[in-house]
This record gives C-alpha cells, sequence and structure tokens, in this order.
C-alpha cells in the first residue's frame, strides 16, 4: 500500500503545542504523550538503524526508527502481523462466527469519566453472555472459546464502546469427550444474547455503583445520588441493546485475513485523511445506513483531535483478551483437546515458538536479492544529526 498524502502525524505537528495549550482544561499527559509520539514516529527524533541483507550483504541507508504507540496509525502492521502469526496455531479447523455486542449511546457520557471500569465490564459481561448461552443445552451445549478485540469508535470518531469475539462455530461438550458443531444458521439465537447480556451488564454496573468504583464529574454529578442514578439506568430497560452476529464464516484461513481488519485499529488510519485546509481537516466515512458508502466529513483540526484522543485508552489496558478454553490458564490442558476431537493436530511446539518470536517474524525483505534483512547498526537521534550533511548558510 502506498504511502498516503496526509498523516494523522501531519495534523500533530501542525497543531503543534498551541493545540495542548488551548486544551489545558481537560487534557492531561497520557494525551500528551499519544500525540508527541505520534509527531515524532519514524523521524530523527527516535534514532533509526541501518538494515543488511542476510543473503547478499546489502545495505540500506538509515531507516529511522518507530514510536510504538498502540495508537499511532503507522505503528501498528507490524504488530498486528506479528500477533496473527502467534494466532495462526490457535485457529481450529472449523467455521468460524463474529459476534459484536455494543454499549447503548445513552451509557458513553459515563464511559467517558470511567473508561477503565466500563470497559472492563464490557469485556466481562459480554464474555459471560457467550460462554453462559453456549453451555445451555436448548442451543449449544458446549464450552466455547474465543478472543474479544476492543473498539471504542464509529466512523465519524465518536465515543461508541463495542467488543469484536471471533468464536469457532462449536465447542467441547461439557464432559470433554467429543466436539459439538453449531448446527443453526448462525451460531448462537441473537434474541437470547442482547437480553443476557443486557442484564449482566447492568447488574454489573449497579455493583460497580455500590462499590464505589464510578466517578461522576461535570454535568454528571447529579448521578452520585443512588435514586437519581437508578432513574438514569431506567431506560436502557426499555430498548433493545445490539448484538451483532454474523453468519459462520470460511475456515481457519480465511479467519487470519478476516483478523486483521480488527486486532489492531486505532480509531482513524491515515489512508482515511483527505485533505487540511485552513484549519479543517476533511476524511472518509463509511456510512452503514446507505451501504457502507463512502463520504467525505470536515471539522475544525482542533475538534478532530479531541474526537481522536477520546480513543486513548487507559495506561496498561489490554484490549485484547482470550476466554473459554482459550484463557491463558486452559489453552494448554483445552486447545490441544479440541484439535483431537475435530481429527486435526496442533503445529509441534518448535514451529510455534518461531512463529511468535517476534525477531524472526515481520523481517522485510531485501530489494536485491528478496533474502531477510536484519539490524545491524542502531543510532541514537544525536548520532543521525552527526551524520547529517552540515547546513549551508550565507552572510547577510
Amino acid at each position: 500500500m502506498s504511502r498516503p498524502p496526509l498523516e494523522v502525524a501531519d495534523l500533530v505537528r501542525a497543531a503543534g503545542e498551541a493545540f495542548i495549550e488551548r486544551s489545558r482544561q481537560w487534557i492531561r499527559w497520557k494525551h500528551v504523550k499519544v500525540l508527541r509520539a505520534i509527531a515524532r514516529c519514524r523521524t530523527a527524533a527516535l534514532g533509526g538503524h541501518i538494515d543488511e541483507c542476510t543473503g547478499c550483504g546489502h545495505r540500506t541507508t538509515i531507516s529511522y526508527n518507530s514510536c510504538r504507540d498502540r495508537h499511532c496509525p503507522k505503528c501498528q502492521t507490524a504488530a498486528r502481523d506479528r500477533w496473527i502469526e502467534a494466532r495462526r496455531k490457535e485457529l481450529l479447523p472449523t467455521r468460524y462466527a463474529h459476534v459484536v455486542f455494543t454499549l447503548p449511546r445513552h451509557l458513553a457520557p459515563l464511559v467517558l469519566q470511567n473508561k477503565k471500569v466500563l470497559y472492563d465490564l464490557l469485556f466481562r459481561t459480554s464474555a459471560e453472555t457467550l460462554v453462559e448461552v453456549a453451555r445451555d443445552p436448548q442451543h449449544l451445549g458446549a464450552e466455547i472459546g474465543f478472543f474479544s478485540v476492543l473498539h471504542t469508535w464509529t466512523q465519524k470518531l465518536e465515543i461508541h464502546p463495542h467488543v469484536h469475539c471471533v468464536v469457532p462455530a462449536g465447542g467441547l461438550s461439557l464432559d470433554h469427550t467429543h466436539w459439538i458443531r453449531s448446527q443453526g444458521r448462525y451460531f448462537l439465537p441473537k434474541p437470547v444474547l442482547r437480553k443476557v447480556f443486557r442484564g449482566k451488564f447492568t447488574d454489573a454496573l449497579k455493583q460497580a455503583f455500590h462499590d464505589g468504583q464510578l466517578r461522576f464529574e461535570g454535568d454528571l454529578k447529579l448521578l452520585a445520588q443512588p435514586k437519581t442514578f437508578a432513574a438514569w439506568l431506567r431506560p436502557l430497560f426499555r430498548k433493545k441493546w445490539v448484538v451483532y452476529l454474523k453468519r459462520p464464516f470460511g475456515g481457519p484461513e480465511y479467519v487470519l485475513q478476516y483478523l486483521g481488519r480488527y486486532t489492531h485499529r486505532v480509531a482513524i488510519s491515515n489512508h482515511r485523511l483527505i485533505s487540511l485546509a485552513d484549519g479543517q481537516v476533511t476524511f472518509l466515512w463509511r456510512d452503514s445506513a446507505h451501504n457502507n458508502e463512502q463520504k467525505p466529513m470536515t471539522l475544525p483540526l482542533d475538534k478532530f483531535l479531541r474526537r481522536f484522543l477520546l480513543h486513548i485508552l487507559p495506561q496498561g489496558f489490554v484490549r485484547i483478551r482470550h476466554f473459554g478454553f482459550l484463557a491463558n490458564r486452559r489453552r494448554a490442558t483445552l486447545l490441544p483437546l479440541c484439535f483431537h476431537h475435530l481429527g486435526s493436530a496442533p503445529e509441534p511446539q518448535a514451529q510455534q515458538h518461531v512463529a511468535s518470536t517476534e525477531d524472526t517474524f515481520g523481517l522485510w525483505r531485501c530489494p536485491k536479492c528478496g533474502g531477510p534483512m536484519k539490524v545491524v547498526e542502531r543510532l541514537t537521534a544525536a548520532e543521525i544529526q552527526l551524520r547529517s550533511p552540515p547546513v549551508l548558510t550565507t552572510a547577510a
């Protein structure tokens, strides 16, 4: 894919420190840290390295280092590829289902003030919903395993928390003696998932309020009163919650391609940006209500950056999680059992190690002979400056 003519980094540099100064009332150090990382990504400010081909010995010129911030649009491709390659050994020879659990728009103001608590609740209650409904003999009667990925945005960069769950369309029998395949057009009944998810999340939210885990600031201060909070929650029970359920689709190789669309996305990619002119940013968004037609949208630069920063995750927050027989403490024993009952075998341990090692995967290829490249020299920002040609000045 060619380099886009405009990047989020260009917008950050254009706004500069002036945006941060204008936003002192609400901006936090975590926001500033992300903005500065994106602005410096793949520039001399972060230092660089020189690569050499392990085959023909061809050497590259200096390549600038990446910031590796998980919110940076330029740094996610390699991380995504490494993660997907590591998952390759866990993909079962069966069809997969895609389920999306979405929080109602009514909760958006509360989410913005309590990101860590509510995102954790979204992960936990959506996972409990899938596990509980799947174990019910009326539906599947099996123990399932899956991973969930958190997204927090709409195409217009507004707050919209939801989790994408990718699930094998079947599971282990409750006694672990055989594999049970999903028989219906859909993996699990959507109306049941909606009802159970709504009940579990609202109960968990009430418990978080009772335990004093929620913060209420600004316009939400009145919600700190128990009766007011209960009245504010009441509309959630009058509407259907959104649970998207895709029919089971292709096998492992197709799933690997499918995963790339969801696992390491950031709020907006550089390729959606169109222009920056007169302090206005124009970008493309996909209108799902009109056959996913792509339309342009224009926002003031400050407003665009504010929306982008809405999606900065809490420090240390894990946005890809595994559940069921793929949970870390159960995977080693139950995953081989799944392969066995499906008449297959997981990759040998030696191959697993190679595939999941960051140093071996993701090495780019030599432009001369196609061999793998490796880093042979690392340079600091000061060393790069010393190697740069001198700037010529003329006397007045």
